[in-house]
């Protein structure tokens, strides 16, 4: 009978790892933060919860972890040509071009900056808290991730507001519309926290 080692890295850790073991940089703060982001996905085999087209992730691969790329530790094969298209696809679409406006100068790459764009404007569709959707530690690791690339729209938080439903604001509030929930939150356990009737 073998025993469970408690000192074995989780399986989302252990791929971090194996991207940051290929990484040209492995100190700079973007490789982290997309070995991280890919890595979870890469451990629960869900790459295109990542909302990239496979010639991008390629790319961005390619810049961050070549040699993951080039030996397969990041399997572009089995990941999809295109991204399916959603029902929320303009919220994505809308998303990334706030993000996108709100980049801090200087943009050390553009595939970079539309990659965590999408990264984050994708894991807004899903079902539960923004951290737990981009597969991080919590609100505090996107917090950190938000404050790097986006300081002024952080600022606007003033409130306090969990990330996901403040991304959403700004979406509405920067197209004229009424804020509403992103489409993931309906189906998260503290949407009725989040958005409870006054």
């Amino acid at each position: 009978m073998t025993l469970p080692n408690d000192d074995a890295p989780s399986p989302r850790d252990a791929c971090v790892q194996s991207l940051l073991d290929y990484a040209v940089n492995r100190a700079r703060a973007d490789t982290v933060t997309f070995a991280r982001l890919i890595g979870a996905k890469l451990a629960s085999g869900d790459l295109a919860d990542l909302g990239l087209p496979r010639d991008t992730l390629g790319a961005l691969g390619a810049r961050h972890f070549p040699e993951a790329v080039y030996i397969g530790a990041l399997p572009l094969e089995a990941f999809p040509e295109h991204p399916a298209a959603t029902l929320h696809q303009p919220f994505v679409d809308d998303l990334r071009k706030l993000l996108l406006r709100h980049e801090r100068p200087p943009i050390a790459n553009a595939i970079d900056a539309w990659c965590l764009a999408t990264i984050i404007a994708t894991a807004c569709l899903r079902p539960d808290h923004l951290w737990r959707d981009l597969g991080l530690d919590g609100r505090d690791d996107v917090s950190g991730i938000l404050t790097r690339h986006y300081p002024k729209l952080v600022a606007r938080n003033v409130d306090g507001l969990r990330w996901k439903r403040f991304l959403a604001q700004q979406v509405a509030l920067d197209k004229g519309r009424t804020p509403g929930p992103a489409p993931g939150c309906p189906g998260c356990e503290d949407f009725d926290f989040c958005f409870r009737k006054t």
